[in-house]
């Protein structure tokens, strides 16, 4: 009996800590994907898979709504408003609507394309290791730059449409795994001369739409493929994303208050160095 247990507890074990591993990484700027590919290498487990690690997403999408409940809320309220009262508001939130729309259009186009056009996308080399460790490095490298060179003054208040285009078609570049779709969107916010913690809750908002998307899209297609008792390591992986994400999300507003973001460079280029010399 014990023999036959087991098997599917270490199943459940590993859905529970990748999902926490998930958590811990998709708001900082150090790539959840590329951990979820790496980690588990280095563990001797099997790759999970791209469906899985975008699945679990989900856990982190329903943390960022969690997490900014009342600003999404009068987000929705600006919206039925303007249903209502037929008439454009020109409040905070209803820009910041606007905002998340528009910089989400690029990933969501050009992740469409990729489904379509390129099925074989997850099996090729851009998801391999080494590609990972260039990339971790190259963008950390990047982050510094941001950082030294960003003016960091922007609020919100002095965002204009340039800085939410650049900060979109930056976000397109996170369908590599490595560069970190948080990391690249705060990354653009800092270039744009945003100040750290505007630019985080910014990047952390505009996320919404790009994971959720993709979350559903896989979730459903493992859905599918599934049996119930199979699909139930995904879900316990998108419950412990959603607790995980919930502490990197609060962490890394508060650290940035008061700190900048080199620890996150350092990390990476530590993280891409160890990956090549393991190779």
């Amino acid at each position: 009996m014990h023999e036959e247990i087991s098997p599917y507890v270490f199943i459940y074990f590993k859905s529970f800590f990748l999902g926490i591993i998930q958590g811990l990484t998709e708001f900082l700027p150090i790539s959840s994907t590329a951990h979820l590919k790496v980690v588990p290498y280095f563990l001797g487990w099997n790759d999970p898979g791209a469906s899985f690690s975008a699945s679990i997403q989900l856990g982190s999408a329903g943390a960022i709504i969690y997490y900014f409940r009342d600003q999404i809320s009068s987000i929705i309220h600006s919206f039925l408003s303007i249903l209502n009262h037929r008439k454009v508001l020109k409040d905070d939130n209803t820009r910041l609507a606007n905002y998340i729309i528009l910089a989400s259009l690029p990933i969501c186009i050009f992740g469409f394309i990729i489904k379509l056009y390129w099925p074989y996308y997850s099996d090729s080399n851009f998801r391999g290791l080494f590609f990972i460790a260039i990339t971790s490095i190259i963008m950390g490298l990047i982050l510094s730059l941001a950082e030294i060179y960003g003016k960091k003054k922007k609020l919100f208040k002095d965002i204009n449409l340039k800085d939410i285009i650049l900060l979109g078609l930056a976000q397109t570049l996170a369908i590599f795994p490595g560069v970190s779709r948080s990391g690249i969107t705060f990354t653009s916010a800092l270039f744009s001369g945003i100040e750290r913690k505007t630019a985080a809750r910014l990047s952390f908002l505009v996320g919404i739409p790009a994971i959720s998307i993709s979350g559903l899209v896989e979730f459903f297609t493992l859905f599918r493929t599934l049996s119930s008792i199979d699909i139930l390591p995904t879900i316990i992986g998108i419950i412990s994303s959603f607790f995980s994400s919930l502490v990197a999300i609060d962490f890394f507003l508060k650290f940035l208050a008061k700190n900048n973001t080199f620890v996150f460079v350092y990390y990476r280029l530590a993280f891409g160095i160890f990956i090549l010399s393991a190779l």
